[in-house]
Formats: structure tokens, C-alpha cells, sequence
């Protein structure tokens, strides 16, 4: 038997296996919707307990709270920046290198009480102190140092003090 839809025939077992069709689609997209409303509800729960945060904090206070942070920690790492180059300043004219001979100025006396000490600085600059023993008495002097140099002539300690303290030479335990 075939009927007439918009000028159109179709037969019995067409429109059932259309209809048929249609409810088995219908069916597994009203399958699909209900899983995905599961899903929905459960991404929600989940969206919602990160929102609130630990101890009913939300996600808002936390991350004020961070920027607070933030900005101080900017404000600090200025301040350090500030320091650390001051300090650096300061360093520039501080001793940093130190070099030492011990010996024995004299045959007679023994235990090396004499020494000679170099201190110098980042560029090199600094003086040689040179402590005579003797029997008599101590006798000190010293000597400028200017990038590494003396304008007045080193006596062999003195000279291996300066090494050491510039780094040419390793001290002598």
C-alpha cells in the first residue's frame, strides 16, 4: 500500500524503516545527552571546589593575596638590587688579596719572626707591610703598591708575598 505524502509516494515498510530510523537516532542522541549532562555536572562540582579554594578560601583571595606578595617581593628585590650594588662599591676598596712570607731576617735569630704581608685590592693597589726581627728590637716598613707594582725596590719576600697575593705563586705551608 503506498501513500501520498507531498505529491510524494512512499510505501508502508519505507515509513517504518524511516520511523524506525529516526527513533533509533533519537535514541542514542538522548543516550549522548544524558551522559554529557553527567559530565557537565560533574565538571561543575569540580570547577566549583577549586573555585572555593582549601579552608573556604576562594580562588579570588588567593590570588589577591599573591599579588600582594608579588609586588612586595618587586619592591625588596629593588632594594636588594640597590644593596648588592653598594656593597659591590665598597668592595672595590677593600682588601681582597692577602699574601704572606715568613722567614728569618737574620742567621742568629730563629722561628722566622720576620714576615712580609701584601694587601691589595680588586685593581692591585694596595702596600706590602715588612716586619724586620732582630735582637734589637722590630723594625717595620711599608711599601705602596699601585696595579701590581712598586715604585721602590722589593726585597725577595716581599716580592714572593706580592706573587702569592696576586695569585702567581701558591704560599708555602
Amino acid at each position: 500500500m503506498k501513500s501520498d505524502f507531498l505529491g510524494l509516494y512512499f510505501s508502508m515498510d519505507d515509513l517504518l524503516i524511516t520511523f524506525l530510523s529516526m527513533a533509533a537516532v533519537m535514541l542514542i542522541l538522548l543516550i549522548l545527552l544524558i551522559v554529557n549532562m553527567g559530565k557537565t555536572r560533574r565538571l561543575r562540582k569540580r570547577y566549583e571546589s577549586f573555585m572555593m579554594g582549601k579552608n573556604g578560601e576562594t580562588l579570588e583571595d588567593t590570588l589577591v593575596k599573591r599579588i600582594q606578595q608579588v609586588d612586595e617581593l618587586i619592591g625588596l628585590e629593588s632594594e636588594n638590587r640597590q644593596n648588592i650594588e653598594r656593597i659591590s662599591s665598597y668592595l672595590r676598596s677593600t682588601f681582597q688579596k692577602v699574601g704572606m712570607v715568613k722567614y728569618d731576617a737574620f742567621q742568629e735569630m730563629g722561628g722566622k719572626l720576620s714576615f712580609s704581608l701584601a694587601l691589595l685590592d680588586q685593581k692591585n693597589d694596595g702596600f706590602i707591610i715588612n716586619a724586620v726581627h732582630s735582637r734589637e728590637g722590630c723594625y717595620t716598613y711599608i711599601k705602596e703598591i699601585l696595579n701590581g707594582n712598586s715604585i721602590i725596590v722589593l726585597a725577595e719576600e716581599e716580592k714572593e708575598a706580592l706573587d702569592i697575593a696576586m695569585g702567581k705563586k701558591e704560599e708555602e705551608a
